[in-house]
């Protein structure tokens, strides 16, 4: 009989919480508009999943040697990117214009600040890891992986929901991404 490993049976739960803010930022960028929901759905899908599981790994390849120096910042970071991200969407949705965000926030630079913002937290997990002695290929591709499936569920509920409100849901995708980068902040800084 083999010895349960007791940090394999929590990386589903740890990548679901991860993927919580991959699957409120896709549900903001759901609400947007596009005329080619496949090409968006698989971009959002590829790069959180790629930068939440990625991110784990690089945090478990910095160790002990960058941990000082990033827990002093990330959360600013994590907050700045989803607030310029929000701002921008609250722009939009507040003029009515969805082409100031090129009709398709899954595009170009907005799509890597959205893709960092939400996988900040996954280099710190990963940073855990490595300091708890745990290998990393299997907890980065579930945490990957995970992220991939709750992006397209998000992306999926803002798309209907975008369709059911309009225009109001796009102000609401902006104030959901406002709040994330808030969370983020606070639960840094009060912690």
């Amino acid at each position: 009989m083999t010895a349960i490993n007791w940090n394999d049976l929590i990386i589903l739960p740890l990548a679901v919480s991860l993927g919580i803010d991959a699957f409120s930022v896709a549900m903001g960028a759901g609400t947007f508009p596009t005329t080619d929901e496949r090409r968006r759905t698989f971009r959002l899908v590829f790069h959180f999943g790629l930068f939440q599981g990625g991110m784990a790994w690089l945090g478990w390849l910095a160790g002990r040697t960058v941990e000082p120096i990033v827990a002093d910042f990330d959360h600013w970071i994590a907050f700045l990117l989803l607030a310029y991200v929000g701002g921008r969407m609250l722009h939009a949705a507040r003029r009515g214009d969805t082409a100031s965000l090129c009709d398709d926030p899954s595009r170009g630079m907005m799509l890597v600040l959205m893709s960092v913002g939400t996988s900040i937290d996954a280099l710190a997990v990963g940073l855990s890891l490595a300091l708890s002695g745990s290998p990393i290929l299997w907890p980065s591709l579930t945490i990957g992986i995970v992220a991939g499936v709750m992006t397209c569920a998000g992306l999926k509920l803002g798309c209907k929901l975008g369709m059911i409100f309009g225009q109001r849901i796009q102000f609401i995708g902006g104030l959901v991404l406002l709040m994330i980068g808030v969370r983020v902040l606070i639960s840094h800084l009060g912690g």
